[in-house]
Parts: structure tokens; sequence; C-alpha cells
């Protein structure tokens, strides 16, 4: 009833949302005599915040058309390599003729970057592809939105999800290197332990989790402790909703996006309530600048996906109340899954001093679980005054996180390198 009666909402604004952006592009039009006066700025404002605070935010497009690679521009194109109807394995290939323009004459290591799955689509981790692809062949995992799968195709699970991840390094080959970003970490974890105890070829070369709660008993946060204080039937009374017309996903069980944004935004009113009073100054003062980057932060934070009903509880159940991955009593298939198997797939951890989402030591409990890992593969970072999402994105993970996790990666390649030149011609 609640995702109907948000529909509804959208819609009821829809006439007063046309009117206002009639009046902004009105208000803002070069042939207006009186464009430039205090009050058609004040007016042009409040007509543009309306018009944005009400209207759909969609996926996001991955704007990756290319990278610069050592001060040459190298171009990208995204190629699917693999999908279901829940994910689609996207490919950021570089161009090789630019690559080797660029200096690069051998094939760099390949990164799978596990996109969370917890409201936002994977296009939030735009900088975190760019940045990696300057070394790296990126794959990324593309989610798909539940209310856009038919009931048809079936269910999605916490177990399905760590199919899928085993799917997926399969695709892309021996000597993956997984970096898992936030909520992956313990299906993906889950995932590599099989694969370990399986001796599969395809375990990945090295695992990278980042503000993942591997351990969500350690360091309580505000979110780890709603979910454990709330009873798990609350989150399926309160929390699950019908998809209505007219999405294909019609009549399936969700976790409304809408629903996590309400709790992202929660978290933080007073900086979301500023940033928009700011937003509002700007755009008085014709500071498009400004704006465009305000703007260009919210359509990717507004834009949100839904969550299937099992996937959710299964993750509040086995992640955040029963934590069974770090107490060793998590299966798959009838399986335990054991990450005392992992014995040569070499581990880093990366967490950040103020992340309020995922406290610090969650994460790094993948060291004290992966006991039979040699120390020699391992590695840990805690980056001082960084919040959750600094972790993976922004200045500070790009000039000093992402080079730790480049070096550990290169360190810990062990793929027959083969230079760029030799593939080409082949092809």
């Amino acid at each position: 009833m609640l995702y109907a009666m948000q529909e509804y909402a959208y819609h009821l604004a829809t006439p007063m949302r046309l009117a206002a952006r009639a009046a902004r592009d009105m208000l803002r039009s070069p042939s207006n005599p009186f464009a430039d006066t205090p009050f058609a700025r004040n007016a042009y404002a409040a007509a543009d915040m309306f018009s944005n605070m009400t209207r759909r935010y969609g996926r996001p497009d991955w704007r990756i058309n290319k990278v610069m690679v050592d001060g040459h521009p190298v171009r990208v194109r995204k190629v699917i390599e693999w999908s279901t109807p829940w994910v689609k394995l996207t490919h950021f290939a570089r161009d090789r003729s630019d690559l080797v323009r660029a200096g690069r004459r051998k094939f760099e290591p390949a990164v799978l970057l596990v996109a969370p799955l917890s409201g936002h689509f994977a296009t939030l981790l735009r900088g975190t592809v760019e940045t990696f692809l300057q070394d790296h062949e990126v794959y990324v995992t593309d989610w798909s939105n539940a209310r856009d799968v038919p009931v048809l195709e079936g269910r999605f699970d916490f177990h399905d999800y760590m199919d899928h991840i085993m799917a997926m390094l399969k695709a892309i080959g021996p000597g993956t290197h997984v970096v898992a970003v936030c909520q992956p970490g313990p299906p993906t974890m889950a995932a590599i332990s099989l694969m370990a105890e399986d001796k599969d070829p395809h375990r990945p070369a090295s695992m990278t989790f980042m503000g993942s709660p591997i351990d969500a008993r350690l360091a309580p946060t505000t979110p780890t402790i709603l979910a454990e204080e709330r009873p798990f039937a609350w989150f399926k009374s309160n929390l699950i909703h019908t998809v209505p017309p007219p999405y294909p996903g019609l009549m399936r069980r969700v976790y409304p996006g809408f629903i996590q944004l309400a709790g992202f935004l929660a978290m933080n009113p007073e900086k979301h309530q500023e940033a928009h009073k700011q937003y509002f100054q700007d755009l008085v003062k014709g500071d498009g600048d400004a704006a465009d980057k305000h703007n260009e932060f919210y359509d990717e934070y507004l834009s949100v996906l839904d969550l299937t009903e099992e996937f959710y509880l299964q993750t509040i159940d086995i992640v955040f109340q029963q934590h069974l991955l770090p107490k060793g009593k998590l299966e798959h298939n009838g399986r335990l899954v054991r990450p005392s198997k992992i014995t040569d797939v070499a581990l880093m951890t990366v967490e950040g001093e103020n992340d309020d989402i995922s406290g610090v030591g969650q994460c790094q409990a993948a060291h004290g679980l992966c006991k039979n890992l040699p120390a020699d593969l391992k590695e840990l970072y805690v980056a001082p005054k960084v919040g959750h999402y600094g972790v993976f994105n922004g200045r500070r993970f790009r000039d000093t996180i992402y080079p730790k996790i480049r070096d550990f990666i290169v360190k810990h390649d062990n793929r027959a390198i083969e230079p760029v030149e030799t593939a080409q011609a082949a092809e």
C-alpha cells in the first residue's frame, strides 16, 4: 500500500511540477526583461528546487567514455560480458592502441568491483571505476532494480548473490582481483571461501574489502544497532511492500529504494538541509558551477533501486542479527562456509576512521576469519579522518587509499602477463 501511495503522490504532483518548470524557464529566459531582478532570481530558485524535489530520479548513466593514463587520453567502451535478469557484468574495456601510446605495453590486472546492492545503483562507484581504470581492466556488477524484474524470473536471495559472484569470477577468468565495496563483503567472502575449498581455478588472486560489515557485532553504528534491536518480524511487516503497476516487476515483494533513501537522509538531515539552502543561494547569485556540482551529487544520491524481499530480509538475518559468517555457522546449499579454507587468496581490508555505517573493526574482522592465510598475504589499512563514502570515492580515496590498493594488487598478481602488441597481432 505504501508503494502505491508513493506513486500516487508522484503523479499528483505532476501538474505542479510542470508548472514550476514552465515558470523556471520563463523567469530565466533571455527575453524576460525582469530576469535579473531580485524577485525573479528568488522565484527562479524556488521553482527549480520544487521541480527537482518532486521529479523522479532514474538509473544514472555511467558517462565513462575515456580516462587519462599517464597524461594520455584512453578511450573506454562499455561491454556486457555476462548477465542474468539480476545483474550485468559490465567491462569498461580500454582501447589497447591508446594504452600502447600511453606506454602501457602489457595487460594490467583485472579487477572485479563488486558494487553494493543496498539501495543505490552501481553508478555510485563511477569515481571508483574511473580511478581503477588508470591501472586495471575493470569489471563491475551492475545490479538490477528489483521492480523492473518480472515475477516470472523467480526469486533472488543472499545465496543467489553468492552464486552470481562465483559465476562472474568464472566468466572473467583466473587471476582476477576482487574489490567488494561495503555491503557485498560478507557474501563475497563466503563465495570465495567455497571456491578456495574446492580449489577452483577461477578463485581470485586477491580480495579487498572496503568498509564491509564482515562482523557487524564489532564497533556498533546506528544502522547495526537498529538491525539488532528490532525483531526480524518488524522488518518484514514494516519495510516490505508490493510493486504496483506500471512496473515490469508488478506484484513482486520488495524493500523499496525510497525507504532506504529516507534512512540515508535521516542519518544526516542537517547536512542535506544546509546543502539545499546553499544550492538555493547559489541559484539566486547565479553561481552555475556550484549549482551544477550540487545537482551532479544529488542526481546520483537520490537515484535508488528496490531490493527483493528475500535478499533484504536474509541480509538482515544473516549479517546483522545472527552474524552467521563470523560465527562459522553460515551454510550455502547444505555446505558450511569456512573462510579458514582460504590459503592463497591475498586479503586486504580498508576502513575509514570516521565511518558511521561500518565502524572500524567490522571489516578487518576478515583477517581473523582467514586464520590459515599466511601473514604475508594480509594487509589492513584504516584511513584517517575518512567517512564511509570517502573509503571508495573522493580526493582522499584517489590520493591515499587507491595507491595502497593498487600496490597490493600488483604485489599479488599471479597471472602470466602478455604484451598488448602480441594480443593485438593474434587478433
